[in-house]
């Protein structure tokens, strides 16, 4: 973008309800020139901002098109309990992207497995849509998902398209499934599924996004099972602050996750203070 302290503009062309306090906001910028040059990567992120409200840092969660790109924003603070209350037609400011992507160069030839959980998997999205647009780069794609409960889900609607492709295998769990609830997935946290995990760790690269608990536990369960500390990504997006690392906030030993992150390998950061992966 022209200036990294002034925003653009963008409007909501359209709102998705993904739970009860998440929707998928798709946002068009209105500057022909900010959009010809706003080329993301999966997994970096944007400072979004409403006058008043104040600014805060979401990941993309999928890769921009002619229609505009999309944020899946869960309502849990004040600048969120603003921009729920917009509608479609409404403007808002975008500034990025910034940060750093997930490995898609290195992983081509290889297999992935992506391990997200809750609202971990909409930073994953863009990964799942550039390997199944590109999918004679890559090898098999295993996703495996977990979230609170079968509502809780993110893209439920999308589940079927995914699995559709061939090279791609989805597996689900949730925490609990509500009496009356019809489910035929999974029941308990998402390292249960390393169980029936396909993915071979001799050629594959790990992408995980979640809460930095569920993500410890993730990098554990992979680690005792051969996979080694440099084929694992790790997303530590519940951290982006400011997105030129001036403000501090978002720093951890060395690392400013605005700038060196939020997507790290995990041989990278393992050992370094406050972190509890």
């Amino acid at each position: 973008m022209n200036h990294p302290y002034i925003p653009e503009i963008a409007e909501i062309v359209d709102i998705k309800n993904q739970s009860v306090d998440t929707k998928t906001y798709t946002l068009h910028l209105t500057d022909k020139k900010a959009r010809e040059e706003f080329s993301p990567k999966p997994g970096q992120f944007v400072l979004l901002s409403i006058p008043g409200a104040g600014e805060a840092a979401f990941s993309l969660s999928s890769v921009p098109s002619e229609k505009g790109f999309d944020s899946t924003i869960r309502t849990v603070g004040s600048f969120t309990k603003v921009l729920d209350r917009y509608d479609v037609g409404a403007k808002i400011g975008v500034r990025g992207p910034y940060g750093t992507a997930w490995p898609l160069d290195k992983a081509k030839g290889k297999s992935i497995l992506i391990v997200a959980g809750g609202i971990g998997l909409p930073p994953l999205r863009p990964v799942i849509e550039s390997v199944q647009k590109d999918k004679n780069r890559y090898g098999e794609l295993e996703i495996l998902y977990g979230a609170r409960t079968p509502a809780d889900g993110m893209f439920k609607d999308e589940y079927e398209k995914w699995t559709n492709n061939k090279g791609t295998r989805l597996q689900l769990t949730v925490d609990k499934v509500p009496p009356g609830v019809d489910w035929k997935h999974s029941v308990g946290v998402v390292t249960g599924l390393f169980d029936e995990m396909r993915t071979d760790p001799s050629s594959s690269i790990v992408m995980t996004c979640g809460p930095e608990i569920m993500m410890r536990f993730v990098v554990n369960g992979l680690l005792a099972r051969n996979f080694t500390t440099d084929q694992i990504y790790v997303s530590l997006e519940r951290r982006m602050e400011c997105g030129l690392a001036h403000c501090g906030h978002c720093q951890i030993g060395p690392k400013f996750v605005c700038k060196d992150g939020p997507v790290f390998r995990y041989s990278d950061i393992v050992g370094l203070p406050d972190l509890e992966i």
